[in-house]
């Protein structure tokens, strides 16, 4: 499930500036949602990670939390941690490595800093495939395809106008779905959330940049 968490970027950071190629059913859905988001001061949540092999088979389901401020965010998926505060990513493997980059490094990813940065009409092209039952379905897929993934199905609640669960398909054909189960976009966020604390960490971790 390495690098999974990202998909939990698409169900909050979104607020998307689309030009005529793409969707215009599309484009309310998310302009609704982001319009939420952007008011948020804070935001917390937390989700159910399942992944899937290419032929099907569960390869389990983990647990996620998140905090997120603007384009600062701290999630923790087990042992796992990432920090980002705004500038610089530290992503601690739960033993004994810590790996720091900038956010420009990860631009290959579905990043939030990608997501909040006004362009998505430039990186995605995507299209409204159902409104059936309680969901919204848009699907995404990047222009670029050195992206390492093929394409993203995310499920808006229609009752709420917030995204509810994400579809991610990576470039080996396996699955892996993210469902939120508590969401909060008024909650109190402390600053120090988003600081990298060396100190927090085995003195043995190594770090990487």
């Amino acid at each position: 499930m390495k690098n999974v968490y990202l998909g939990l970027f698409l169900l909050l950071g979104f607020s998307l500036s689309v030009n005529a190629q793409n969707d215009p059913a599309a484009k309310k859905v998310l302009d609704a949602v982001g319009a939420k988001v952007k008011a948020a001061k804070g935001i917390s949540a937390t989700c159910v990670l399942a992944s899937f092999t290419s032929k099907g088979k569960s390869n389990g389901t983990q647990s996620l939390s998140l905090q997120m401020k603007g384009e600062k965010y701290f999630v923790k998926q087990g042992r796992t941690e990432i920090v980002c505060d705004g500038r610089d990513v530290y992503r601690y493997d739960g033993d004994k490595t810590i790996t720091k980059s900038s956010v420009e490094e990860s631009s290959q990813t579905l990043s939030p800093q990608k997501l909040l940065a006004g362009a998505y009409d430039r990186d995605f092209t995507y299209k409204l495939v159902s409104s059936r039952g309680s969901f919204q379905e848009i699907e995404m897929k990047p222009i670029d395809s050195r992206k390492n993934f093929q394409k993203v199905n995310l499920f808006i609640d229609k009752a709420k106008n917030t995204f509810a669960k994400a579809r991610i398909l990576d470039k080996s054909n396996n699955v892996t779905e993210l469902k939120i189960t508590k969401l909060n976009l008024n909650a109190k966020v402390a600053d120090n959330s988003f600081v990298f604390n060396r100190a927090k960490y085995p003195k043995d971790a190594e770090i990487l940049d």
